[in-house]
């Protein structure tokens, strides 16, 4: 299946610049009056923070290497200062040896190996105890996220945001070779958690999204084994009131190799993490922001 939602967003397909028309904040209604801050980041000078890119990894030996060429290829042109936290999830194949071997030429990796057992969520987790930078982007090994989209993502964060979150489904982003049924399911989940939380992001079940350092200490320690950190980590910064910019970006499915998203085995493990996070929103959501307040 191919497929795309709105425009582009420039003719040229590389650009990284984000204007401030392209952000939408986000927000959800608040229980209470007194849950909403005021925005506390100032704008900071470009190219004045260090980005870590966590990177998982998991049977990927022919697509971690051209992620790792692109990735490094995009910042160091934007003269960006960056290190790639790539997450070796227990794989059987050579990805390990072909991350070892790029290190020569890219001193920027930080090659980690996650102990077993395995999994996305414990690969992110692994990767969040170990990256050394200001900000956190989490991206896929599998070539799906662009990384034009992480250096727009920074930019938001630059200009004063906590986080910069993707969405694949807003005027502007494309996507491509979404599998339908994936594609029905995600489109389906995300509207229960937009009904859930009275919020206007519609794709936070996607991986891809960039943290300032704060707001990460601040939603640790993280539990989620699996993809369903994907939304731990997204409604836990959202429930805190932290301040989310949302911009379009683009999404191609994979090549090479198959997903690890199993919907079968994950709906369980999405809905847990979902009840969880939604019941802390209603009953503790003021100590949530008191344990924010002191941390600032």
């Amino acid at each position: 299946m191919a497929g795309t939602n709105g425009t582009n967003r420039t003719e040229n397909a590389g650009n990284t610049d984000v204007s401030t028309a392209e952000i939408t904040e986000i927000s959800h209604r608040a229980w209470r009056r007194g849950h909403v801050p005021t925005p506390d980041l100032l704008p900071v000078a470009r190219n004045s923070l260090t980005l870590s890119v966590l990177i998982p990894a998991y049977n990927e030996e022919q697509n971690i290497g051209k992620a790792i060429e692109a990735m490094a290829a995009t910042l160091r042109a934007e003269g960006i200062p960056f290190e790639l936290v790539i997450v070796n999830d227990n794989s059987t194949d050579d990805t390990l040896g072909v991350v070892e071997g790029m290190r020569a030429q890219y001193p920027e990796i930080n090659l980690v190996s996650n102990l077993p057992p395995g999994g996305l969520g414990r690969a992110v987790r692994c990767g969040v105890h170990h990256y050394t930078g200001d900000v956190l982007a989490i991206v896929m090994a599998d070539l799906s996220d662009h990384p034009k989209d992480v250096v727009r993502c920074y930019r938001v964060i630059e200009l004063g945001y906590d986080c910069a979150f993707g969405s694949r489904f807003v005027r502007g982003s494309k996507v491509s070779d979404y599998p339908f049924v994936k594609l029905l399911a995600n489109r389906t989940g995300n509207f229960l958690i937009r009904t859930m939380f009275f919020t206007s992001h519609n794709d936070l079940t996607n991986a891809f999204k960039v943290y300032r350092r704060h707001v990460i200490d601040d939603i640790a320690p993280l539990h989620a084994a699996h993809f369903n950190i994907t939304i731990e980590m997204s409604l836990s910064a959202l429930i805190r009131h932290y301040r989310i910019g949302m911009i379009p970006i683009d999404w191609s499915g994979r090549t090479w190799g198959q997903s690890n998203l199993k919907l079968q085995e994950m709906g369980r493990r999405y809905i847990c993490t979902l009840l969880k996070i939604w019941f802390e929103r209603l009953l503790i959501v003021d100590d949530l922001m008191a344990e924010r307040s002191v941390r600032k």
